[in-house]
């Protein structure tokens, strides 16, 4: 039983972190940098989930490549000579599924810790 609640636990700790990764790269998705300084920048952020040894899981950040892609913008001030900057590997639409698909999957982990917490206290009442 304790098994299932540690495992819920860590699976809901792993959504937290796609959901927090996800909005790191809602906010900066409309960040520029000059094209040629885009290989120094970080870029946005994934969350992979990991099997833990002895049960569970963990997330796994990694950052996205290419982090960011160069796009024609003559009028942003951080534009070189031929008009581009580097834009972040953004798309918001699949942020936006990221994460729905992360609170979802955080919902299904918490329905679990609910359960395993009614049925371990239904176990200690009779129990006693």
């Amino acid at each position: 039983m304790t098994s299932a609640i540690s495992n819920a636990l860590s699976g809901a700790q792993v959504q937290t972190k796609r959901v927090a990764a996800s909005a790191h790269n809602v906010a900066a998705a409309t960040v520029t940098v000059p094209s040629d300084a885009a290989e120094q920048e970080a870029g946005p952020l994934r969350v992979d989930p990991v099997s833990a040894v002895g049960g569970g899981a963990r997330g796994q950040t990694r950052f996205l490549a290419p982090g960011y892609l160069p796009t024609y913008d003559p009028g942003d001030p951080q534009a070189d000579a031929k008009g581009l900057v580097a834009r972040p590997n953004v798309s918001l639409e699949q942020e936006t599924v990221r994460q729905i698909e992360a609170q979802r999957a955080y919902e299904a982990n918490l329905k679990v810790l609910q359960t395993g917490d009614a049925m371990l206290g239904s176990l200690l009442d009779h129990s006693s």
